[in-house]
């Protein structure tokens, strides 16, 4: 049961929204609190039954180390206790995530035929794996501070943000899950919170759900592609990854509101970058926070040389890579960005006197150049499509590519251009599916995205009806139901 389904859409939703509600306002706040810890366990389950047994225990062994770090006086030991749990976490996280790569390096460095048996990846685990190491830093920083077990419970189990994120902070969070005010139903949050689920669930199912036919069919027919549909597939993975992970945290932010709950900000327009600096404070805010807060601060930061600054960024974009997955493409991919971020900065008053549109051109470039190593499966296939894209064969766009990239919703349309100009359907195909991705692009890029429409927001009947129609055209495309791209991360 994902977000775009309608099993979620339909019944979870309104039921735990409502039942939240009523709970506490008859004045059950602490049941109210464990009804959220019920509803987030069995989101869990039902999406991940066999990992749940996992899911529990990470938050029984985590706490537990927190609640030591609160009592513990000895420095030392505490350290100790700090380094055991971050131990145990990155372990978990790397036996579920990681075993299969690091055996595949052994086998290739040393020629063995070593073998493990292939284990589940637990929904979630890269994200609440950051939230409890996290967690534990704060407490071992701030050993007077605690909190309860359901308080816990619910902040790593909680169902917007356990699949895809964002990476949030119990510091943030938790006091949330306590404070009288945010227990009462406030109609504007709930209202403004099906505003913005609306426009999140339009970007996955109507936008990246409908971008997606272009990438899977250029990557299964790479050695055809040339320059002109390698571009074509390129920018469409670009903006499927963007609409389908800002969709869903869009969703996950929209519930909060809904609940009187506050998630932090994860997307702020990242393709009206103007660098690559300015990218990544735009783009997965909350995975950039942690790696800032508790790596690269901790690393030195920009303290102590510059050299030493651009080692630690480099470090950072390393792991950045290798944390999206077991795959030497994400590595390739972080440390691209990486050089990208060096530049950035280093270039940084020069650029300055550069056009806005001409630095905004530039890194969008940029960006789409190294999703391509983010999409490939392997090293291989990212160089061949490299070199699709850079052979200037500008050949038309393939007949194939323009019957997979039309969407079924647009049939009509289809039909409507080929009895006004009597064309044949590849040149009516070709229309839809080139405008449809430039569409898409104005929209990423000119649009007010969620933070933005919020702050914005004043409900008016033209709000209303639009709201309504992108529920109704994305709940009649649930059909089709389709994985968050980051929930494999």
């Amino acid at each position: 049961m994902i977000f775009n389904s309608y099993a979620f859409v339909l019944l979870y939703l309104p039921a735990v929204v409502i039942l939240y509600h009523v709970i506490n306002g008859k004045g059950y706040f602490m049941a109210g609190k464990l009804f959220l810890l019920a509803a987030s366990l069995i989101f869990y389950c039902l999406n991940d039954a066999a990992a749940f047994p996992v899911l529990l225990a990470v938050i029984a062994v985590n706490y537990l180390l927190s609640v030591l770090l609160g009592k513990i006086g000895s420095v030392g030991i505490r350290k100790l206790v700090l380094c055991a749990g971050i131990v145990f976490d990155l372990c978990t996280l790397i036996y579920f995530k990681y075993l299969g790569f690091f055996e595949g390096i052994m086998n290739s460095m040393f020629n063995t035929g070593f073998s493990v048996k292939e284990a589940i990846l637990p929904l979630g685990i890269s994200y609440y794996t950051f939230s409890q190491i996290a967690f534990l830093v704060d407490s071992y920083k701030e050993p007077d501070k605690s909190y309860s077990f359901p308080d816990y419970a619910l902040f790593i189990s909680f169902f917007p943000k356990i699949s895809v994120g964002p990476i949030a902070f119990a510091g943030d969070m938790i006091p949330q899950f306590n404070d009288s005010i945010r227990k009462k139903a406030n109609p504007d949050n709930i209202a403004a919170g099906m505003v913005i689920f609306a426009a999140g669930l339009s970007k996955k199912v109507l936008l990246a759900d409908n971008l997606a036919p272009y990438v899977t069919w250029g990557y299964s027919n790479i050695d055809i592609l040339g320059t002109t549909n390698a571009l074509v597939v390129m920018l469409a993975y670009t903006m499927q990854i963007y609409f389908d992970f800002s969709g869903y945290c869009d969703m996950a932010k929209a519930i909060c509101l809904m609940l009187n709950l506050d998630l932090p900000d994860n997307f702020l327009s990242p393709y009206r970058a103007v660098s690559v600096d300015d990218f990544w404070k735009r783009w997965h805010i909350t995975l950039t926070s942690f790696f800032t807060r508790y790596v690269y601060i901790p690393l030195g930061g920009n303290r102590k040389g510059k050299i030493r600054t651009y080692v630690n960024m480099f470090i950072i974009f390393f792991l950045s890579g290798l944390w999206h997955g077991a795959a030497y493409t994400f590595i390739v991919w972080g440390l691209v960005h990486g050089t990208g971020i060096t530049l950035s900065k280093l270039l940084k008053n020069r650029m300055a006197r550069v056009p806005v549109f001409l630095r905004r051109a530039g890194t969008f470039i940029f960006i789409n150049l190294s999703w391509i190593f983010f999409r490939a499966p392997d090293i291989n296939i990212a160089v061949a499509f490299y070199r699709q894209l850079f052979s200037l064969k500008l050949i038309p766009v393939n007949i194939e590519l323009v019957a997979k990239a039309t969407p079924d919703e647009m049939q009509f349309i289809q039909w409507m251009i080929l009895t006004g100009l009597d064309r044949t359907p590849y040149y009516s195909g070709c229309v839809i599916a080139i405008g449809f991705l430039l569409i898409s692009v104005f929209i990423s890029m000119y649009c007010k995205n969620a933070t933005e429409r919020l702050a914005a927001l004043k409900l008016n009947t033209r709000i209303i009806a639009a709201t309504v129609i992108m529920m109704v055209l994305s709940i009649l495309s649930l059909s089709g139901v389709t994985e968050y791209i980051y929930t494999n991360f």
